[in-house]
């Protein structure tokens, strides 16, 4: 079958589903103001299979008081996680939220940072699915038998850049915030100890990527749109 590596359509997973091998699909639902929510709403109602991944636990590293409020895992716990879910390199993956996929998009990039090719996020998320007929589950996940780690790529498959060389680099790069436009403007901070942003960086909400059903704009128009940000390939750095 067809690999998926950025999208996913609900039918498409229906699909995946009816064959001879179903793809492993993570929940990756998270509430910031409430950390334990998404494993609550987990337990309510999730995809059928799925496994539940937590931002905090699962897709985020312990926190030093230095490196963020979710940092990167070490590569070899995340990949000894990603084992247990069963996935191995030839083994689609499909990853959602009912978050606009704020969250299931780390998921994502985190898979393809261990140099897993096949992964994707479901378009329109657990809404759209449900919006299908497509059927769901409630409960905890499915007991997993031992698996070996993920065989993670030598070297990460995806850039990063750490705060120190980003502060040299103020000026030369072109700095997307995804966060909303309250927090971006320092109007608001729910989360943070101080509002506003990083100097020189220019506002690309999440939410902007996305129609009013919550799937993604065409890729023509988030072309467009991205260009208009004046952002040349080589020297854009995303964050939140």
């Amino acid at each position: 079958m067809t690999i998926h590596r950025t999208l996913i359509s609900v039918a498409e997973l229906a699909a995946r589903y009816a064959g001879a091998e179903a793809p492993v699909v993570v929940d990756c639902g998270f509430d910031l103001g409430n950390p334990a929510a998404g494993a609550l709403a987990f337990r309510r109602a999730h995809l059928p299979g799925a496994r539940y991944a937590h931002l905090d636990g699962d897709l985020s590293g312990a926190r030093t008081g230095r490196n963020g409020r979710h940092p990167l895992p070490e590569r070899a716990t995340f990949a000894r996680l990603v084992g247990v879910w069963g996935v191995t390199p030839a083994r689609q993956v499909v990853v959602y939220d009912a978050q606009g996929g704020a969250f299931a998009s780390r998921a994502w990039w985190l898979l393809r940072w261990l140099g897993h090719d096949a992964v994707a996020l479901l378009d329109g998320g657990l809404q759209a699915w449900q919006a299908s007929g497509g059927a769901l589950e409630e409960g905890d996940a499915r007991p997993t038998p031992a698996a070996p780690s993920y065989p993670a790529s030598p070297a990460p498959a995806m850039p990063t850049i750490d705060a120190d060389t980003l502060l040299g680099r103020l000026g030369r790069v072109r700095l997307l915030d995804a966060r909303s436009a309250e927090r971006f403007r320092g109007e608001v901070e729910p989360l943070d100890p101080v509002a506003g942003r990083i100097p020189g960086a220019t506002l690309r909400s999440f939410k902007d990527n996305l129609q009013a059903d919550g799937r993604f704009k065409p890729a023509a128009l988030l072309r467009a749109e991205f260009e208009a940000l004046d952002t040349p390939a080589q020297e854009v750095v995303h964050q939140c």
